[in-house]
């Protein structure tokens, strides 16, 4: 099951469930204060695959490899 990420609106408070995908979006107490005004938080991540950007925002990078992998800098 996956790791959503939720923020209380309340007390500001962010906490994580592991919750089955169709539950995702259903309504959640804060963990923290019992509020009810709970959001799901927009997961990012970033994953690399023979040196290229595969998913998510693209990895910074210097002039001479663009990105994709470079002895000299470690991108």
């Amino acid at each position: 099951m996956p790791i959503y990420e939720y923020v209380c609106t309340d007390c500001k408070e962010e906490f994580e469930l592991i919750r089955p995908m169709g539950a995702a979006d259903e309504p959640q107490a804060c963990t923290h204060c019992g509020g009810e005004h709970v959001k799901r938080k927009l997961a990012m991540f970033y994953a690399k695959s023979g040196g290229h950007s595969v998913s998510g925002s693209s990895a910074p990078s210097c002039s001479s490899c663009a990105g994709g992998d470079c002895s000299s800098c470690g991108h």
